[in-house]
């Protein structure tokens, strides 16, 4: 593998830190700014939806710029935004400084896939944005549980003004590694627009909002329903936030070693089976070892399906990738701030903090069925197409 997948996922690890650690802080935050815990919520809902919206933005924005440097330009956004959010005086402010730093997630992820494919043979796209991706498991096996810690023991401000230190060795790192890749000629808006019109890359992005959806579901509330439900202390979340990580890195690597050769079949067993540990969850969360047994499967699950999904995508859009792909990063933040969302409603609601666990369930099991749907359409296709070419090929061409 090329060393300018090294800075890449130096990058993803900083990316990833800051996306997650602040579950570990919920708590904590909530506590200094006088919120409740689905109020605090907020900080991942806020943090996906910026994504949503930051990916395509950000990708259209800098369509004109070299690969390397719209990643420098998005490191420089997402450390502005971490040493906002360490500095925040008001919960709203905290909230703005996270999502000036989630604009940059998108297509930091978006465009580094296609810059990690393109450094590779055809036949190791998926390892290496498994490799990329790599950053963001390790960040939730080392920088989620250390910030976790340090955010506990001397304050959650410390955890991201590291964050943003973070964010500048990543962006040190791209402009020494990454090699120049200017944007290729002749890929205009238009063209990358046409990507989505093609109903598979549409249903490997709905896999990937429900899919993703149903880990976040459980793991936005870990802390509350780990200390509340399980009986562990404060202290132990960091540890079980370590088993996540570690769970999200196996998954990682399962991912980008069977994406290559059996795609759809590894999504079929990491939704079908991620559906079921999450249902099992519930329970499982009342008894300390089955809980982390469970935090470390729905890890491992959940993140198998992320290579497969981002190379599906790749493959599906043809010729036009980046915006594609940027834009399924923002899917699976959508998920995110969907099952955030969905999760803070049944905790409200009275169901307590095992609910969320049902949501996720669910939301994993209807993207097993469009992984089965996106399939059949699949099985189909060639004979359509075929048709298609035969009955261009006995008609007059039309000029417009």
């Amino acid at each position: 593998m090329p060393l300018a997948l090294l800075a890449l996922a130096v990058g993803a690890f900083g990316v990833g830190t800051t996306e997650f650690v602040v579950m570990g802080l919920l708590p904590d935050i909530a506590g200094d700014y006088g919120v409740s815990i689905p109020t605090a919520g907020l900080l991942v809902t806020g943090y996906a939806l910026g994504v949503v919206v930051g990916a395509p933005l950000l990708t259209v924005l800098g369509g004109n710029v070299s690969r390397k440097r719209m990643l420098m330009l998005l490191m420089g956004l997402f450390v502005l935004g971490n040493t906002l959010s360490a500095v925040a005086p008001s919960f709203g402010m905290m909230l703005t400084g996270r999502v000036i730093a989630s604009l940059a997630h998108g297509s930091f992820f978006g465009i580094g896939s296609v810059v990690a494919a393109e450094l590779v043979a055809p036949d190791k796209k998926a390892g290496a944005i498994a490799t990329m991706f790599t950053g963001l498991t390790v960040a939730n096996i080392v920088g989620v549980p250390l910030g976790t810690f340090i955010g506990q023991a001397v304050g959650w401000r410390t955890t991201f003004a590291l964050v943003a230190v973070l964010g500048v060795i990543g962006l040190l790192g791209i402009a020494r590694l990454v090699p120049a890749m200017p944007r290729p000629e002749g890929t205009h808006l238009r063209q990358e627009l046409k990507a989505f019109r093609n109903p598979q890359v549409l249903l490997a992005m709905a896999m990937t909002v429900l899919g993703f959806g149903g880990v976040f579901a459980a793991i936005t509330y870990i802390a509350p329903m780990m200390t509340e439900v399980a009986g562990y202390s404060d202290g132990a979340v960091t540890w079980l936030l370590v088993l996540f990580g570690v769970g999200m890195f196996l998954g990682n690597l399962i991912g980008g070693r069977y994406a290559d050769r059996a795609l759809m079949p590894l999504l079929y067993a990491a939704l079908g089976g991620l559906a079921i540990v999450l249902a099992l969850f519930t329970v499982a969360a009342h008894h300390k070892v089955l809980a982390a047994i469970a935090i470390l499967l729905v890890g491992a699950l959940g993140f198998a399906t992320v290579p497969p999904l981002q190379k599906r995508v790749l493959d599906q859009a043809h010729g036009a990738p980046t915006l594609a792909s940027a834009v399924n990063i923002g899917a699976f933040n959508l998920g995110n701030a969907l099952a955030a969302w969905l999760g803070g409603i049944v905790i409200a609601a009275g169901f307590g903090y095992t609910a969320p666990n049902w949501v996720g369930a669910a939301l994993a099991a209807a993207a097993l069925g469009l992984a089965f749907w996106s399939a059949a359409l699949e099985r189909r296709t060639p004979t359509a197409e075929a048709a298609d070419t035969a009955t261009t090929d006995t008609r007059t061409p039309v000029h417009h």
